[in-house]
């Protein structure tokens, strides 16, 4: 829903803000699974532990490309053969409770990516903080993330064996290695506002904005509403606008829904989440986060 800037507290705020995190009260943990588009996975795994008011959390958030078959400009056609793709983002984060309304967070984290017989890595930092307004149910929240060093990607695969013009047709062969460039991580900044609501004895009702910029892709306005019963059931919908349409194979809607359930003081939470496309299957995600 949304960027979960502001709507969400503890461990599984974390991805969207590191300041999130400050608002874990004791030991938790959370993993989920998403199905992503052309039968990719993304799988995200974090744990986390409270010490007054700090928290510190470390989290693993890998892709799965599964088996791509090899073509080369020898043999372009698909084969059988078959290479794999990974990436991978491991973070340690610290967020702290300043005041009774601003909270603060950082996570430091390496991206390593590989393809075939290249790989690369970098670091980077995000970079958070809430804001509660009072007693109003308003609620603040800025992000920095992606922060660091450039990519750059190296490995044999980066080298052929070449003959110079020069040479007679036995000569042997020489190494020629091509130097990749390195790249800028896609930065990004988010803005985002929260207002929660009591509607009912047993209902609450919360309304979410977000702006994010973004260093190499349109900036996107996202809003979401959830509505919250009985202090176990969670339904959400939200809704991503951008500049241009065409740029984007999401179609913008979002929907999801979630329990959380009290289990003689284990905190079980499991969230389900849909957003469609226009090309590809529906994308999905299950959640499932542990509190103790």
């Amino acid at each position: 829903m949304t960027s979960g800037l502001t709507g969400m507290n503890g461990l599984e705020a974390l991805y969207a803000n590191p300041a999130g995190l400050a608002l874990n009260k004791g030991t938790a943990a959370i993993f989920s699974r998403m199905d992503y588009v052309a039968d990719i996975g993304v799988n995200y795994f974090g744990v986390a532990q409270n010490f007054g008011n700090n928290n510190i959390a470390f989290t693993v958030n890998s892709w799965d490309f599964g088996d791509i078959p090899l073509q080369t400009e020898e043999s372009p056609e698909i084969s059988s053969v078959t290479y794999n793709a990974s990436f991978i983002t491991a973070g340690l984060s610290y967020a702290r409770v300043f005041t009774d309304r601003i909270s603060a967070g950082a996570t430091f984290k390496v991206v390593s990516e590989s393809i075939d017989d290249v790989s690369a890595s970098a670091v980077a930092v995000d970079m958070g903080m809430t804001y509660v307004v009072g007693e109003t149910g308003l609620r603040l929240g800025v992000a920095l993330k992606n922060i660091g060093t450039d990519i750059q990607y190296s490995g044999v695969g980066l080298t052929q064996q070449v003959q110079l013009p020069s040479q007679p047709g036995n000569a042997t062969n020489n190494a020629l290695t091509f130097e990749s460039e390195g790249v800028e991580l896609p930065s990004l900044l988010n803005f985002g506002v929260s207002y929660t609501r009591q509607m009912a004895e047993s209902a609450v009702l919360t309304v979410l904005g977000n702006f994010r910029s973004n260093s190499f892709d349109q900036d996107q306005y996202s809003s979401g509403v959830e509505l919250g019963l009985f202090d176990m059931l969670y339904l959400r919908g939200g809704l991503d606008i951008i500049g241009d349409n065409d740029l984007s194979f999401f179609t913008g809607t979002n929907f999801g829904a979630g329990v959380d359930l009290d289990l003689s003081g284990t905190r079980l939470q499991i969230d389900y989440a849909l957003r469609s496309t226009d090309y590809f299957s529906n994308v999905s995600m299950i959640t499932a986060a542990v509190s103790l």
